[in-house]
């Protein structure tokens, strides 16, 4: 599925974690790995200088890998030249990483990052990194709704990033709460919860395991964010991988939207997945 993998890079250190991650699932699906530099306008020589460093870097270690891999550094705004390079070079799935800018924009409307997700002809993995330390992850997370688009892909690319790292795989469904019309709210045990597992969730876990990849499973009543949060924290996961949220921003106004509250305090470092190619 994936055979060109780009990895965006910039002055700062969490672009090059990213690219890390995209330089593993490079490895385990024999793709070709770029790695592009967008210069800005508005760039210091100094922040320059740091992105080529981490170019540099990242090119060695793929090449010590036995990656086919490139790097590109060209100027000028980062939506118009990642979409050129995309486009060129038959890009699969491009990896950003989340700026400051990001963290602080309530639903990160009009941002670099927010412009990539959307803006792509690929698909995307926006990388927000929270632990320099733990890029090794040994405990993938995957919070899973009820229906999952893309849900092959989404498989494919938790099921290859776990193989990469060597990663046991914990998927994560919050349900709604099961109420009764006259005793209130009812408390179901685990294995009532998992007779009420969702057929994509099921569908999900089946294309896990053809992909010799084993899950444990869990259902939690709740709200999405908050549950995904303690369960990653309490359980001490160190990778959480989740689908882009396709609420539009009125929706996310009135309920919520679990990626943005993810995306301002992660308890680990977070993949958001926009997939692109169909099922």
């Amino acid at each position: 599925m994936y055979k060109n993998i780009l990895a965006a890079i910039n002055e700062h250190l969490n672009s090059e974690v990213a690219a890390g991650y995209a330089l593993h699932l490079a490895r385990v699906c024999k793709a070709r790995l770029i790695l592009a530099f967008i210069a800005e306008r508005k760039m210091t020589g100094e922040s320059i200088e740091n992105a080529h460093k981490s170019m540099h870097r990242l090119f060695e270690e793929a090449r010590n890998a036995g990656l086919q891999v490139e790097s590109i550094s060209v100027a000028g705004d980062p939506l118009r030249e990642i979409k050129r390079i995309v486009t060129h070079e038959s890009i699969d799935i491009a990896f950003l990483s989340t700026r400051r800018e990001d963290i602080k924009k309530r639903f990160y409307a009009g941002t670099t990052a927010r412009r990539l997700l959307i803006g792509l002809p690929c698909s995307v993995a926006l990388v927000r990194v929270v632990h320099f330390g733990k890029i090794h992850p040994r405990k993938i997370l995957v919070p899973l709704k009820a229906r999952i688009a893309h849900l092959k892909e989404r498989a494919f690319f938790t099921a290859r990033m776990a193989e990469a790292f060597g990663a046991r795989v914990y998927l994560f469904h919050c349900t709604r709460p099961v109420e009764s019309f006259f005793l209130g709210e009812i408390h179901l045990t685990p294995l009532q919860w998992e007779a009420r597992l969702p057929g994509d969730i099921s569908e999900f876990i089946k294309v896990l395991k053809q992909s010799g990849i084993e899950s444990e499973n869990s259902l939690s009543p709740g709200t999405a964010g908050k549950k995904i949060a303690l369960e990653a924290s309490s359980r001490r996961h160190d990778l959480i991988i989740m689908g882009a949220s396709e609420r539009s921003l009125l929706a996310s106004i009135l309920r919520g939207n679990p990626v943005e509250e993810l995306l301002r305090e992660p308890p680990c470092n977070l993949i958001i997945l926009k997939p692109r190619h169909g099922d």
